[in-house]
């Protein structure tokens, strides 16, 4: 082994000190970058002079009458997104509902809703998914206005509820004055 020409330096030893003044650093530096945040960021656009004024918040699921029929249990709003969906720039809100069933995995709706500026109340204007399809939806997200969703289901009539065997998705865009569904990608079997 050849020995180094140089001697030892002191400073490639670390002592307590240097973990101290280390940690004070990295504190110092998570303080700060939390004193420190940007503005939010907001995508509404000047208002323009006799235009209505826009609504910038999504419409909220509460208190929304889903075309679902859950007898004595509760409606239950699994996922939701919301983005401007037909391009009037006031957000809609896509929700993802089900009945509130003791057991099992009830079938999911997906429905659109929209809120007028003169109401305060959401109200459904579309449904992507019906529950009768027997679907359960495992993404959703709202991207370029378009829905994108990906769901577990059924093969055929035969399939026992538990055990859903294929797994697909879709993409609906508003066109035409209504949703027009088309789906990325082809069913995969679970």
């Amino acid at each position: 082994m050849q020995q180094s020409a140089v001697p030892e330096l002191a400073h490639t030893h670390t002592r307590p000190i240097h973990w101290v003044a280390t940690a004070t650093a990295v504190a110092g530096v998570v303080v700060l970058s939390s004193l420190l945040q940007p503005r939010p960021a907001t995508a509404a656009q000047p208002a323009t002079p006799g235009a209505p004024p826009a609504t910038t918040t999504a419409p909220a699921t509460t208190g929304v009458d889903f075309p679902l029929e859950c007898g004595p249990v509760d409606e239950l709003v699994m996922r939701r997104a919301s983005g401007d969906l037909d391009g009037d720039g006031r957000p809609e809100t896509v929700a993802v509902v089900h009945c509130d069933a003791p057991m099992g995995t009830p079938p999911d709706g997906v429905y659109v809703l929209t809120q007028s500026a003169d109401s305060s109340h959401a109200r459904v204007v579309a449904t992507l998914l019906d529950p009768k399809d027997r679907t359960t939806v495992t993404s959703l997200s709202v991207t370029d206005g378009a829905v994108l969703a990906t769901y577990l289901g059924y093969s055929s009539s035969d399939v026992p509820s538990c055990c859903p065997d294929v797994k697909d998705s879709a993409k609906w865009q508003w066109k035409d004055n209504m949703f027009v569904r088309s789906t990325p990608a082809g069913a995969h079997s679970v």
